[in-house]
């Protein structure tokens, strides 16, 4: 199934992933939104599809603001007459340390991840039912949304919030035909670069060579162009019987991501007081969770030069 005829709005469009991800939907056939806050940046983004026999336009705005939902949504229909789908990538990083984060550096990254996707997907969604069309929405979230990361309290509040909402939103929609999923991308951007454990991979990616097999297979780390392909399958209707979903993609994997379930349960008649707990809460509850990623140790030939 081709998305031939249909309209899509990428926020947070201008290059990276969402540049990807707007690229591969205008290649299956979509006329696409690009967003940006760069004039300049969305211009390119959209000769890129147009000059590859795509169709294309922008919107440049924040994303946050519910001004910029509507704006995005009104000219996806003013200009195309309609709205298949949404994906919700405009993102930013503030990162700091607890104890180094300052209130805005919380509120700047949570407007734009949490209050961004929100705004965008209420006024799309709106407007989908009250047209009583089907629709697609693909949120995207990220790693550390599922299991933390040192220095990113608002990235994770974001992203974790984020699937909570798609969660809620597939409920909420699913008598209105709207599909919501959650991908949680993992590939070479500006975000990953920096991070040492990726550098033999990120430079091979920059040369247009192929990355080592051990990122791509192992760690599932791959281009922008990997992820695409999951993007596009979610905003089309060959994806209709899936929603609610957080589907992990990158490099040659492809993963489905639990929703949150107990692992351990223990009784205690009359409840479980403090020295209750005391004496008793290892054996009720087990083996801890870990927080955070894990990766297997890099082969000596793949470890990060010094720097």
């Amino acid at each position: 199934m081709s998305l031939a005829g249909t309209v899509a709005i990428v926020t947070g469009s201008g290059q990276g992933l969402g540049l990807a991800y707007a690229q591969e939907l205008a290649a299956k056939g979509a006329s696409v939104v690009i967003n940006d806050v760069s004039q300049e940046t969305a211009d390119a983004a959209v000769r890129s599809i147009v000059d590859a026999g795509g169709t294309a336009s922008a919107v440049v705005a924040p994303v946050g603001p519910t001004a910029t939902a509507k704006a995005l949504v009104d000219h996806a229909y003013d200009t195309y007459g309609r709205l298949d789908a949404l994906v919700t990538n405009a993102g930013i990083l503030r990162d700091r340390t607890l104890w180094k984060m300052s209130d805005e550096d919380f509120d700047a990254v949570i407007d734009v991840h949490l209050r961004g996707t929100f705004t965008c997907v209420r006024e799309a969604a709106t407007r989908m039912r009250e047209g009583g069309t089907p629709g697609h929405i693909v949120c995207i979230g990220s790693p550390t949304g599922q299991r933390g990361n040192f220095g990113q309290t608002n990235y994770a509040a974001a992203k974790a919030g984020i699937v909570g909402m798609v969660r809620t939103w597939a409920m909420e929609l699913k008598k209105a035909n709207i599909t919501v999923n959650a991908v949680i991308p993992v590939a070479a951007t500006a975000m990953t670069k920096t991070v040492p454990f990726f550098q033999k991979a990120v430079e091979a990616d920059e040369r247009g060579e192929p990355m080592p097999a051990f990122f791509r297979h192992d760690l599932g780390f791959g281009t922008s162009d990997d992820v695409a392909g999951i993007v596009a399958f979610l905003a089309s209707n060959a994806a209709n019987g899936v929603t609610g979903q957080a589907i992990g993609a990158g490099g040659d994997r492809l993963q489905l991501w639990s929703h949150p379930e107990p692992v351990a349960t223990a009784y205690r008649e009359g409840g479980w007081s403090y020295d209750s707990l005391v004496e008793g809460f290892a054996g009720a509850v087990g083996d801890l969770q870990s927080v955070g990623e894990t990766f297997p140790q890099l082969p000596d030939e793949l470890a990060p030069e010094p720097r």
